[in-house]
């Protein structure tokens, strides 16, 4: 299938002033001038969807504006690869990847690093057809399972059916792409790895296929933050301001999703009419991942738990899709995030 690159421009308005009423008082509040915003393209990990839901939130309520930001937002659905490449190359500020991309990219000598964790908690899981039956990894033992063609997937599959005991010869495995769902329905596949727990398992739940998912986490796939902000070491040192006022306006996008779910759906709906989204999808998705927008134990959003990463990056280097134990170290950090840092 052909992938299209597609550009969201966010256009942000200029607000002279604002009018904000709380606990019964009005606050007014004047907004930069346009000539002191500051320009920052944004790459998303796929097109927009529920897990964007608050970054077209912070669009839609003027936290970029206020922050004096004039966010672009670009996506490609092409390759879970490419936001880094571009990051990379200069032609974004800020990317949405992966955990294991970041210490992919780093492991390749690329001065990556995140500054905020978008969703706290894998997603990628074992997704069934409740008519398969495949509710716990050892009855995957003869089954044939859909992966989405990335190596580091089909390590957690090699975790798992070690962890349960399963022979890996007794799984039949094939590369569906990312046509996870077709897979299962057309019966190409009994389960698939790579599909979201709040997407494609929604989805399925939605046409009343009843699936059953097992999570990568509680099948001996260390945790991890599945979705995170990127940027290059040379932006945190050069720009450090401009990356901090962006990742906490999304923070007040987040924040201000999960007390209005759906007004923020209505958001990321209005801003990508081209893109097809199911408001109902979207919404039930929203209202499944909100748990997960915000850590524990009263840390600002975004957090990383340093241990966390320890832990994944050293799973990974066990598991040689990574060979230096350099890229962990440093790998993420919270300096940027509402409350630390400098």
């Amino acid at each position: 299938m052909t992938t299209r690159r597609r550009r969201v421009w966010l256009a942000v308005a200029v607000v002279v002033a604002a009018s904000l009423a709380g606990c019964g008082e009005i606050k007014n509040v004047l907004a930069p001038s346009s000539a002191s915003f500051r320009p920052l393209t944004l790459m998303l990990d796929w097109s927009p969807n529920a897990d964007h839901v608050g970054i077209y939130q912070a669009q839609a309520e003027g936290d970029f504006s206020r922050a004096a930001l004039n966010v672009h937002i670009e996506y490609d659905t092409a390759d879970p690869s490419a936001p880094l490449r571009l990051l990379e190359a200069g032609k974004v500020q800020v990317a949405i990847t992966y955990e294991p991309e970041v210490m992919l990219a780093r492991d390749r000598h690329i001065s990556v690093v995140s500054v905020a964790a978008l969703i706290q908690r894998p997603l990628t899981s074992i997704v069934s057809l409740g008519s398969r039956h495949i509710k716990r990894p050892g009855q995957l033992r003869g089954a044939t399972v859909g992966v989405a063609g990335i190596p580091y997937q089909t390590a957690f599959l090699r975790t798992i059916l070690a962890q349960a005991g399963v022979p890996q010869r007794s799984v039949r495995v094939v590369d569906v792409g990312e046509n996870l769902v077709p897979a299962m329905l057309s019966g190409r596949a009994d389960a698939t790895l790579g599909a979201y727990w709040n997407y494609e398992a929604i989805q399925l739940t939605q046409l009343g296929k009843h699936p059953n998912v097992i999570h990568v986490e509680r099948a001996g796939v260390p945790t991890y933050d599945e979705l995170v902000f990127a940027v290059m070491e040379s932006e945190i040192v050069n720009h450090p301001d401009l990356i901090r006022a962006f990742v906490q306006a999304v923070a007040r996008g987040y924040q201000s999703a999960r007390a209005n779910p759906r007004a923020a759906v209505a958001n990321l709906l209005s801003a990508n009419p081209a893109a097809g989204l199911d408001r109902r999808l979207q919404l039930a998705s929203v209202r499944a991942t909100m748990p997960y927008w915000f850590p524990r134990g009263g840390r600002p959003w975004g957090w990383q738990s340093p241990p966390q990463w320890n832990a994944f990056g050293q799973w990974m280097l066990n598991n040689r899709l990574i060979f230096d134990p350099n890229p962990i170290t440093d790998a993420s950090t919270n300096e940027l995030l509402a409350g630390q840092g400098i």
